[in-house]
């Protein structure tokens, strides 16, 4: 099969477009032909290493080069072949799910645990359902699980027009929170049609020093102090920190300061400062597609790419702020 390969880590570049053997579903894993991916910010940490703290702590990184080959977490597509201790999925069905740690899908096909995929809702393209695992499942832990976020409550999302943040503010504006959105000019548009009560544009305006507090701020960025960060907390809020951020390599902890920062800080404040870890499960992906199907929840695509040109996708998103998610197409 055709396949984005990973042999150091490095720009772009290091991603080739290649032919690689054909994965087999294992017993309790779901062979997918897959027809759409998305790319994470995860993707671009890992094709480059960085920081460094991620080779040592993903299970998926080497010091010196990855231990998987192939990219890509999210996948949507078509089963092809079950495992022999799988059920509910049967050759045929339109399924979409998140890889995890594994990586593999940027390729024509996968084998995904069976406990990690869905069924698609029928409403969405192979291309929509592929941006909603990772980013839409990030932002349902935090808002939902994490912080619980109710009615009356005041959410302040830092990167309300990403991946993460698309999702993040539909999710908060469904559980009948009051958001307030962090973006770019450019971005103001679409964080009000998503259906934030209030855009703060960064270019123009702090929100750290604005006067407001808020009960819940999800950062997604990691451009500020946590100094900075709790100035917009109320006395007893939440700081949830997703560990995304942007860097051109050669850091050791990256965008990981700021959380080893706040989790010593947290032991002596009534702020509660909470580090979002993002695991998949069929639970999540169930309850994504009903928010999907009811619309209360829609991804938004910025720009899809065919396979063969992943590097160019993953650069796009590195470089150049992209709104929402980008898509590709296999």
């Amino acid at each position: 099969m055709k396949a984005i390969v990973q042999d150091r880590y490095g720009a772009p570049e290091v991603l080739e477009f290649t032919t690689v053997d054909s994965p087999v579903a294992g017993d309790d894993e779901v062979l997918v032909q897959v027809c759409a991916s998305s790319v994470n910010a995860y993707d671009w940490h890992f094709m480059r290493g960085d920081p460094y703290l991620f080779r040592l702590v993903s299970k998926e990184a080497g010091l010196r080069a990855p231990k998987g080959r192939i990219r890509g977490r999210d996948v949507a597509g078509r089963v092809v072949a079950t495992g022999r201790n799988v059920t509910g999925f049967s050759p045929g069905d339109e399924v979409f799910g998140d890889l995890h740690h594994r990586s593999g899908a940027f390729a024509e096909y996968a084998a995904v645990p069976a406990n990690q995929l869905a069924h698609k809702p029928a409403a969405l393209t192979f291309e929509q359902a592929a941006a909603v695992p990772l980013a839409g499942n990030t932002a349902l832990i935090a808002l939902r699980d994490v912080a619980g976020v109710r009615a009356g409550q005041r959410v302040l999302l830092n990167g309300a027009s990403g991946g993460v943040g698309t999702f993040a503010v539909q999710l908060a504006k469904a559980y009948g929170a009051e958001v307030t959105a962090v973006c770019s000019t450019r971005n103001a548009d679409l964080v009000t049609e998503l259906g934030a009560d209030h855009v703060i544009d960064y270019t123009r305006e702090d929100f750290t020093r604005s006067g407001q507090r808020y009960d819940v701020v999800l950062d997604l960025v990691a451009n500020r102090s946590l100094r900075d960060l709790r100035r917009s907390l109320t006395p007893e809020g939440l700081l949830l920190l997703s560990g995304g951020g942007t860097s051109r390599g050669g850091s050791f902890f990256g965008p990981m300061a700021l959380i080893i920062r706040a989790q010593l800080v947290a032991r002596f404040t009534r702020q509660r400062m909470v580090l979002v870890s993002e695991v998949p499960s069929r639970e999540n992906l169930v309850t994504l597609a009903e928010l999907v199907t009811t619309g209360r929840i829609t991804p938004v695509i910025d720009r899809t790419y065919p396979l063969p040109e992943t590097a160019a996708a993953i650069r796009y998103v590195e470089v150049d702020h992209a709104r929402a998610k980008v898509v590709i197409t296999v």
